[in-house]
C-alpha cells in the first residue's frame, strides 16, 4: 500500500521538519514489511488566488490530483472527529487487506479544505477542537502513522490500552 501525505504549503527549516523527518523515516523503516511503501511527501503551493473560496477551489484542485487513484484518503479537519491511535491502526490495516491500493493522509491550508475535498474523504480526521499550526499537524500525522506502523508490527511504542 502506497502511503502519502498532502499539505498545503512548504515547511520551512526547523524543530517541526526535523520531527517530521524523524518519524518519517521510522514509518519508512517500519512500512516494508508491513506491505507499506515509505512515505511520499507531498508539499502543494499556497493559492494566491485574492478570495478565499478561489483559494480553497484552487488548493482542492490540487490536492485531488495529487491524491494516487484509489487512494483512502483521510483528511485532517477541525470539523473532523477524533480517532485513537488503535482505532486508525485497524482501519488503515483494513484498508490495506481490503486491497487499496494507497493511503493518502491530506493537510489542508490556511483557509481550509473545501467541500470537493471533504466529500470524496473516507475519514475525516482532528486531533481535537483546537486549531494547531500545520507544521506541528504534519509532526503529529507522521507520529501517528509511524505509531499505526509500530501497533500493526506488534512493536512495543505503542503502550495504550489493547
Amino acid at each position: 500500500m502506497r502511503l502519502a501525505l498532502v499539505a498545503v504549503g512548504r515547511l520551512k527549516r526547523g524543530p517541526e521538519r526535523e520531527l517530521v523527518e524523524t518519524y518519517r523515516e521510522r514509518a519508512d523503516a517500519l512500512a516494508r514489511g508491513l506491505g507499506f511503501s515509505a512515505v511520499q511527501v507531498t508539499e502543494l503551493a499556497e493559492s494566491r488566488a485574492r478570495r478565499a473560496p478561489d483559494r480553497c477551489a484552487e488548493e482542492g484542485a490540487a490536492i485531488l490530483d495529487a491524491v494516487p487513484p484509489g487512494s483512502a484518503l483521510v483528511v485532517m479537519d477541525e470539523g473532523g472527529r477524533p480517532v485513537t491511535s488503535l482505532a486508525l491502526a485497524e482501519q488503515v490495516g483494513a484498508w490495506r487487506d481490503g486491497g487499496r491500493p494507497g493511503l493518502a493522509i491530506v493537510i489542508g491550508g490556511a483557509d481550509g479544505l473545501c467541500e470537493s475535498v471533504k466529500r470524496r474523504a473516507d475519514l475525516l480526521f482532528a486531533f481535537g477542537a483546537a486549531t494547531l499550526p500545520h507544521g506541528l499537524v504534519r509532526v503529529l500525522v507522521l507520529e501517528q502513522l509511524y505509531r499505526v506502523m509500530t501497533i500493526l508490527a506488534g512493536h512495543p511504542y505503542h503502550r495504550g490500552a489493547p
